[in-house]
């Protein structure tokens, strides 16, 4: 039997394959586009097309199945997306989904994933839900355009302070959880990194490694708003999510620190200034 890892090229699931993979464990790297995950993984792992989408993708998918990573794609806004995809997890009597969650979702119903662990009980699928903080990626990916061409760090977070976790840590917990699924059915894990950082930090953290000076701009939540769906034309759906991350973020949901990592891998979280160090290319100036 094999575990079968959702959106295997993104972010933090090519990190759950990789540390799959260490383990030794047999693993299915699912996706909608199979020439990126074997440019990605090569001939490592079996790859299967999976569109949640399109239920007809489902049973291919899961064939030889017995352990799941699920995650959201950032493009389906709709809790209900999924529904059709964890109805057929059910029928294939999986023994343990770990879903990637968010931190503090378990209060707070406006993110998607709020409903999406609500679902996984209700339909009685062995969950293992791991709620991370921000991703250190976020700055690297979806917030390094204003870093490099403007010296700006545009997220609408105030003065709050968040627990940042790279996603190869986020990876890694995933792995655990899925190698000892029998120790952790039905869990929840919160991991974090090992400070809470402002944006400001960030910023001076960022100006100190790349040796320019880069800025936390704060803008508001409307500015962000507008600025990432009609400059940067991000899709709404995806833009909504953030802004309810971020409204949250602002009333200090994200600034909370655990040990779960360290309880469930036996190491230390990444700091963000070790990321940064490591990942100082991507944040290099882009003339424009």
């Amino acid at each position: 039997m094999k575990i079968l890892v959702t959106g295997a090229s993104g972010n933090v699931g090519k990190y759950v394959v990789k540390s799959l993979l260490q383990m030794g464990l047999p693993t299915v790297a699912a996706g909608t586009n199979i020439k990126r995950l074997k440019t990605e993984f090569g001939g490592k792992v079996d790859f299967v097309m999976l569109d949640f989408q399109d239920q007809h993708t489902f049973s291919e998918a899961l064939k030889g199945i017995n352990r799941v990573f699920l995650m959201r794609p950032p493009h389906l806004g709709k809790p209900e997306d999924l529904y059709p995809f964890i109805d057929a997890m059910k029928k294939e009597n999986i023994q343990m989904v770990c879903f990637l969650s968010l931190m503090g979702v378990e209060s707070n119903p406006l993110p998607p994933h709020h409903k999406i662990e609500k679902y996984i009980e209700h339909v009685g699928l062995p969950f293992a839900h791991l709620r991370p903080g921000f991703f250190m990626q976020n700055l690297s990916g979806i917030h390094s355009k204003e870093i490099q061409e403007k010296n700006e760090i545009f997220v609408p977070a105030g003065n709050s302070r968040t627990s940042f976790i790279d996603a190869e840590d986020i990876g890694l917990s995933a792995a655990t959880l899925l190698q000892q699924y029998n120790q952790y059915q039905n869990t929840t894990h919160t991991i974090t990194g090992s400070e809470s950082l402002s944006y400001y930090e960030i910023a001076e953290i960022l100006s100190q490694v790349s040796g320019r000076t880069i800025k936390y701009v704060k803008p508001s939540i409307l500015k962000y708003r507008n600025h990432y769906i009609q400059q940067r034309n991000i899709p709404k759906a995806y833009v909504h999510v953030t802004v309810a991350l971020y409204l949250m973020t602002r009333l200090g949901t994200a600034k909370h620190i655990t040990d779960d990592f360290f309880r469930l891998t036996n190491q230390q979280p990444r700091t963000f200034r070790e990321f940064a160090q490591s990942n100082q290319d991507i944040f290099e100036r882009v003339n424009t």
